[in-house]
């Protein structure tokens, strides 16, 4: 199949982790988004041009992000990619603030290069119905977990698991359950200006914790779930976390005092992934209560929303 001269755009979103206790498991997606093109070429070469979040700092070659994770998607599916690529990054997620950003350049990647398989058979206008679980997979795979990547590819809150290698675990690809989401749930996202890197945050985690802090956090990680889909009104007691927060308080003191004082005026605020992002989880009807101190310093205070849809594409 020829994948010459033809283009897909992209468009895949932020997304939050663990929010508090269901770490490395539970996700949800954040409006705020990147959108790609991608245009098959028949002579070879490379070019990718970005704008929006990013632009100066990430590479342009071969090793970007997307670039690479379309490469390796078509070596996962045997399909031979085309002699040449252009990519136009228009990058609306902030980077190395746990929102998600590589997740969602990895889940561009997947779903841009299975886009670029079937374009040629579609019109421009077309949605590409891509393969939605494998764009989850191999994204899984590729971040290491299964949360943000999950959440960026269905929209919404996601349950995700990597199989264990046994029969009994649903066969040998990552699995997500989507429960809905309480109509009345929403989020307050305080965003600084400094970057955390991911590895740094999980350098600093234990390699073992207490059995009755494990024991507390699986409660409240279920806790959270009924909260998130039936009572919201659990929400603050639903986002106690044993497990990663305060090992990594170090890594973002600031944000911890974020949360400390958010959670002490009764808010549910957690650390968005591996920071320093701090994420509310709230009701419509008391978004404008929640509020940062000025004392603690200037977070962007965003209300991003929550799509219900993920990552998309269609032919252009």
């Amino acid at each position: 199949m020829s994948l010459a001269a033809r283009s897909v755009r992209v468009r895949v979103s932020a997304s939050t982790a663990n929010l508090g206790p269901g770490f490395d498991s539970i996700g949800l997606a954040l409006g705020l988004w990147d959108d790609y093109v991608a245009t098959a070429l028949d002579t070879p070469g490379l070019l990718v041009e970005v704008t929006g979040e990013g632009a100066g700092e990430v590479p342009t070659d071969e090793s970007h992000l997307v670039v690479r994770t379309m490469r390796h998607t078509w070596d996962s599916l045997g399909v031979p990619g085309p002699a040449g690529l252009r990519l136009l990054a228009c990058n609306g997620v902030p980077h190395g603030r746990g929102l998600g950003s590589s997740a969602t350049a990895i889940v561009a990647g997947v779903v841009a290069a299975q886009a670029l398989s079937y374009a040629a058979e579609l019109a421009p206008g077309a949605a590409v119905p891509v393969d939605l679980g494998v764009a989850s997979h191999i994204a899984s795979v590729l971040e290491g977990h299964p949360d943000n990547a999950s959440a960026s590819v269905f929209g919404g809150l996601t349950l995700s698991w990597m199989p264990d290698g046994t029969a009994a675990d649903l066969g040998d690809r990552t699995v997500t359950a989507r429960p809905v989401l309480h109509p009345d749930v929403d989020v307050v996202a305080f965003v600084p200006d400094q970057q955390l890197a991911t590895r740094h945050a999980r350098a600093v985690l234990p390699s073992s914790v207490p059995l009755k802090d494990a024991a507390a956090n699986s409660g409240r990680a279920a806790l959270l779930v009924h909260a998130l889909t039936a009572e919201p009104v659990h929400l603050h007691a639903a986002t106690r976390d044993w497990l990663h927060q305060e090992p990594r308080r170090s890594a973002y003191p600031e944000s911890m005092r974020l949360v400390d004082a958010l959670r002490s005026q009764g808010h549910a605020a957690v650390i968005s992934g591996a920071g320093p992002t701090v994420l509310v989880l709230t009701t419509r009807d008391r978004m404008a209560d929640v509020v940062a101190p000025a004392a603690l310093g200037s977070w962007a205070r965003l209300t991003p929303g929550i799509p219900a849809e993920g990552a998309s594409a269609v032919v252009v």
